[in-house]
């Protein structure tokens, strides 16, 4: 019974190990591919009509469910905010911390958990199809870069599209709070923002801003990096399609907390 039980610890602790191994060679792998993308990101030729295609489709078709996320993110946020706030009696005070926590965290943080579900799927999806399919190595025989021609073009547009969502996310969020502050919950319509230019700063919304910047470019360097790992058909289509989109997510709430820490610094 001991020496199974010994075996049985041993391996838990073998295989532990293994993921973490594993996890490290991983994370060389992406910083390795993410190197190989800035190289090509400033080389020519550059591909300026997949760009515009890209900043469409992770853009504008993630546009209307960044909105929907956005207002109902600001109306719940300022009910919960307002029901604590009450106890307090400070109630004049839920429309200035609604509009901080969506400009330094929320509206960065939620857009990038989007893209990352929308866009970094679909960008893993479509290279690992291409993959699978052998139209990268096609690609290659005619002499085109695969990651200048597919990787560099997306990570781009991310990295572009990604502030701007999160603006939007930003302007949706106060008017839902906005909307329900002043007709719901009965708050003061000269009140809600009064104290806003005393708690806010330009410098929070640029802390949201930067923060979105990092995620899309991290969100899209993953989506592509395991669109061109996909191997195993449409199995592995699958498999690199949810590694994308974990990862992803998993990427956007820890770099939350390590650039939080240091924009706080310096802004």
């Amino acid at each position: 019974m001991i020496t199974r039980l010994k075996k049985y610890f041993e391996g838990k602790i073998e295989e532990f190990g293994r993921s973490i191994l594993d996890m490290v060679d991983g994370l060389g792998l992406i910083t390795m591919f993410m190197g190989r993308s800035f190289y090509w990101m400033v080389r020519p030729p550059f591909r300026i009509r997949i760009l515009f295609e890209q900043l469409y489709a992770i853009g504008n078709k993630s546009m209307t469910i960044v909105l929907l996320a956005g207002l109902f993110t600001g109306m719940v946020f300022c009910t919960q905010t307002y029901l604590g706030f009450k106890m307090i009696n400070v109630d004049s005070l839920v429309g200035s911390i609604v509009a901080i926590s969506l400009a330094k965290e929320l509206a960065p943080v939620l857009t990038g958990l989007i893209v990352a579900g929308r866009a970094g799927s679909a960008m893993a999806a479509q290279i690992g199809s291409m993959k699978v399919t052998e139209q990268i190595d096609a690609l290659e025989v005619m002499g085109i870069n695969s990651i200048q021609y597919l990787a560099v073009p997306r990570i781009i547009a991310a990295t572009i599209a990604m502030p701007m969502l999160s603006i939007c996310f930003l302007f949706i969020g106060n008017l839902g709070a906005y909307l329900i502050g002043t007709t719901t919950l009965m708050i003061d319509e000269a009140m809600f923002f009064s104290k806003l230019s005393e708690f806010m700063s330009v410098a929070d919304v640029a802390q949201g801003v930067i923060k979105a910047t990092v995620f899309g470019y991290v969100i899209a360097v993953i989506g592509t990096y395991f669109g061109f790992q996909v191997e195993k058909g449409a199995v592995g289509v699958g498999r690199g399609t949810n590694q994308a989109v974990v990862w992803g997510m998993v990427s956007v709430l820890v770099l939350d907390y390590f650039l939080t820490t240091f924009l706080v610094k310096i802004l």
